[in-house]
């Protein structure tokens, strides 16, 4: 049998593949912690759900428009104005299943093949597969001095005659790093002045610590109008705790929106007239359990680090917002992949390697499940790895004993 090359190029998604391994395990009954997660455990705002099961009940459940239903995209012009200081028309607005879907229909407007789209390293993983989707190529830019903050000249050094797009996640998974306002003014700058398109992965933006304020690109651009190749990504998936009702946007000049919604027409029709209804409860609803969320993770935060810093050999750099710690690993193997294999295999606790976000060494350490699994799923990596713990360890009634 033959294969299209993009279709065999294309990886299955790690992070999706190790919670598939971690459901198996669970559904077999081992006591697995799962630190690897990209979803908090809290619960959606009741206004979702109500407008959700209100549309279920009237039983109207239709197609909706490719770009999303009226309302819904009228929410979004709100947030937008609200969020970022910056006003749009309906023309300027999509909405999709999930953000993820809104930056893959963008490359797909946007990219032609063997052209390239630039990201800071480490990176979302999805962002190489997206670019290879497309018939692009993905370009990592990894930050001179080791950190997780690039600097401007970093993707000046990477941009050739080839670069079309570059996507910024601020804050940043997997590192949780947030990017300085002058750094994304620089970028902004940067695009504008290399006719590039810029894409802002804000997923992240209201779920950020220690006082820090939401950053709107915008407020650093010169072009706002049609000329303006700035795109905004976000939607209710992280900040709401809504991961499984699909439901992202994207905000960018109407030509660009007019053909992600052709795209977007054929590749699903318009998002489930269910999720965006509960979507749009969720925007217009009270908007106090995206505090409570983002305290709660705040909480997490500090408790993770405070503990993966009693680690000998471990570097951890406090992360700035989203739900996650890149903690580097080298001391204990130079292998990520079989780092976080040999955690899961002995003491049953999930979490990424830093292979997969582009930086090997490190892992990807989610905090934004209980507090109680954050506690005891790093206690079991202690005693895994440091070779001055106890020798028996308890998980409920069952007893380890180490033998490596």
């Amino acid at each position: 049998m033959s294969f299209s090359h993009i279709g065999q190029s294309i990886a299955q998604s790690p992070t999706l593949k190790l919670n598939e391994t971690a459901a198996l395990l669970r559904a077999k009954g081992e006591p697995v912690i799962h630190l690897g997660g990209g979803e908090p455990k809290s619960k959606p705002p009741l206004d979702a759900l109500i407008a959700g099961a209100a549309l279920l009940n009237s039983g109207e459940v239709r197609y909706t428009p490719a770009d999303g239903i009226p309302a819904l995209k009228k929410a979004i012009i709100r947030y937008t104005e609200e969020f970022y200081g910056h006003s749009v028309e309906p023309a300027n607005v999509i909405a999709s299943g999930g953000a993820k879907q809104a930056i893959m229909v963008a490359l797909q407007a946007i990219l032609n093949p063997q052209e390239e789209v630039l990201y800071p390293a480490p990176y979302w993983v999805s962002y190489p597969e997206m670019a290879k989707l497309c018939g692009g190529v993905g370009v990592p830019v990894l930050p001179e001095d080791g950190s997780f903050y690039p600097k401007i000249g970093d993707l000046e050094q990477k941009i050739g005659a080839h670069t079309r797009a570059v996507i910024i996640n601020s804050p940043n998974n997997p590192s949780g790093a947030m990017y300085s306002a002058e750094f994304i003014a620089d970028v902004v700058r940067l695009c504008e002045q290399r006719d590039l398109w810029l894409i802002m992965d804000d997923i992240y933006h209201r779920l950020i610590f220690d006082g820090r304020r939401p950053i709107s690109a915008y407020q650093f651009a010169k072009k706002k109008g049609e000329d303006s190749k700035l795109v905004i990504v976000n939607g209710v998936s992280k900040q709401y705790a809504m991961t499984g009702f699909r439901i992202g946007w994207a905000v960018g000049p109407r030509k660009l929106i007019e053909i992600m919604t052709n795209i977007q027409s054929h590749q699903t029709s318009g998002p489930s007239a269910v999720c965006q209804h509960a979507a749009l409860g969720a925007l217009a609803g009270v908007q106090s359990s995206v505090e409570s969320l983002r305290v709660t993770l705040e909480n997490a935060r500090n408790v993770l680090v405070a503990r993966l810093q009693t680690f000998p050999g471990v570097k951890v750099c406090k992360p700035d917002g989203t739900f996650y710690c890149f903690a580097d690993f080298r001391a204990y193997g130079a292998s990520s992949a079989k780092l976080a294999h040999f955690l899961l295999e002995k003491v049953r606790v999930l979490v990424m390697p830093g292979i997969e976000f582009g930086l090997e060494g490190h892992l990807r350490i989610s905090f934004c499940g209980t507090i109680k699994d954050v506690t005891e799923g790093v206690e079991r990596m202690k005693w895994a790895l440091d070779p001055q713990a106890p020798n028996e360890l308890y998980l409920g009634d069952r007893k380890l004993i180490r033998d490596w």
